[in-house]
């Protein structure tokens, strides 16, 4: 599927649930695809180092998922108003703030890196790493920070090529780093044996394949609708870039402290087959709603694009045909947990009865969270992409930390593991609540409905 653009028509399309599903796809594949390759070092991890090392992965990652989360806030927030600028016609404003946004990340994703090499000791003891997992932590988080500021980059790039009209470069960007990560985890685990290292420098080269491959496509496609131009410092759009995105960087960031909490948790309960058990739910997870999270990240620069033109007869469309799509794809995704819930944790158990008996059974429980899960991303992402920030933030800050957190406090001393596997769909409860009260208040703001 590829999409031919010369101008921003490439937004300007007709809406249906069938148009929105198309231009949607190579998102929705490379989100697939993403995290499905994001998941091989978890296997290899388990496979040729152990369940000790699937640990360390799990306890390592929220400190990468920081610098993701600030390009998150970046792309999306900055997405939304480049896509909207495009729609108004301010096509140069729209270059420029892209250029400065990649800049702003570019410094970030740097600063990031020497403060997680040069502090590895304490960061990696704050996020659960005991003197048992330590060493592994350790070797695992060194290639890992050093690739952060490539995955910042390949992060920024994957929104806008969805803004350019090129979501299947995102797509195939995806599977060449796919493909190369799991070359090379082979190669570094199986072949050369690294260990815990190789795995870290296999994702860290997949990482890369986005991010060099990015920088090379908009700033050598001069006469496209969007490529990298001289930027200038625009720090009201910043501002309003990082505040618009803030629910995507709150959302991401809650995840990882929800990470840590839940790894503390579980070590308490369970020990270090507990933190493996709850890293194969959270992969489950990943892999099953990969596919609605794709979709929303695809539709999101057309939420912009026609708001910013003023096309509230497509808008009402896509709200409606959105809510149709999510509903279908989360009802399917929940009943497909519940039969693949074995085999993936058959898949990261490395043979470990007590871990992958866990896990099927922590799946089976959290996988309820499906049926409103894709609902609520959408309400947050939906505000986003209308630029405001605030509503979007909450929503996400809500969902991720707060109604999360209180249960995982909670509900463990009551009811034990059970209790952790619960609290995800005890979250998803309350944040549908809220999500239904902003969608009636905001539709007479941004006249979706």
């Amino acid at each position: 599927m590829k999409f031919e653009v010369k101008s921003s028509n490439a937004l300007d399309f007709p809406v249906s649930a069938k148009t929105l599903i198309k231009y949607a796809m190579p998102t929705m594949l490379s989100s697939l695809f993403m995290n499905i390759y994001s998941l091989v070092d978890a296997f290899f991890v388990a496979n040729w180092v152990g369940t000790d090392g699937l640990s360390a992965v799990n306890i390592v990652m929220p400190f990468l998922a920081v610098a993701l989360a600030v390009a998150a806030m970046v792309a999306t927030g900055g997405s939304a108003l480049v896509a909207k600028q495009l729609g108004e016609g301010k096509e140069r404003e729209a270059k420029e703030n892209f250029s400065f946004f990649l800049l702003f990340c570019v410094a970030v994703s740097t600063i990031l890196c020497l403060v997680g090499l040069l502090n590895r000791s304490p960061v990696l003891r704050m996020m659960g790493a005991d003197d048992a997992l330590y060493p592994l932590c350790e070797a695992y988080a060194i290639p890992l920070f050093a690739s952060m500021p490539t995955a910042m980059c390949g992060a920024v790039f994957q929104m806008f090529f969805v803004v350019a009209g090129r979501p299947d470069l995102s797509f195939a960007l995806s599977i060449i780093g796919g493909v190369l990560n799991m070359i090379f985890d082979y190669l570094l685990l199986a072949v050369f044996p690294l260990g815990i290292a190789g795995a870290a420098i296999a994702t860290g080269l997949g990482y890369a394949v986005q991010g060099v491959a990015g920088l090379f496509w908009f700033a050598f496609r001069r006469k496209d609708i969007l490529c990298l131009v001289r930027p200038k410092w625009n720090g009201k759009a910043l501002l309003k870039a990082c505040g618009n995105g803030m629910s995507e960087m709150v959302g991401m960031l809650a995840g990882s402290v929800t990470m840590v909490a839940l790894n503390v948790i579980m070590m308490g309960i369970a020990g270090s087959n507990g933190v493996a058990a709850a890293a194969i739910v959270l992969s489950a997870q990943t892999i099953l709603s990969a596919a609605y999270m794709g979709f929303l990240e695809g539709i999101a620069p057309v939420i912009s694009y026609k708001y910013g033109k003023g096309d509230t007869d497509n808008l009402k469309r896509l709200y409606k045909a959105t809510l149709k799509i999510i509903g279908v794809m989360s009802v399917a995704t929940f009943l497909l947990a519940f039969p693949l819930a074995k085999p993936i944790a058959l898949l990261f158990g490395n043979g470990v009865q007590n871990v992958i008996n866990m896990a099927a059974y922590g799946t089976r429980i959290f996988c309820t969270a499906f049926l409103l899960m894709g609902f609520n991303m959408f309400a947050s992402s939906m505000f986003t992409a209308f630029n405001d920030g605030k509503t979007s933030a909450i929503l996400a800050l809500f969902r991720t930390l707060i109604f999360l957190i209180i249960p995982l406090l909670i509900l463990p001393s009551l009811l034990g593991i059970d209790g952790v596997w619960l609290a995800l769909p005890t979250a998803e409860v309350f944040s549908a609540i809220m999500s239904v009260c902003y969608f009636k208040t905001k539709k007479a703001v941004y006249h979706y409905a």
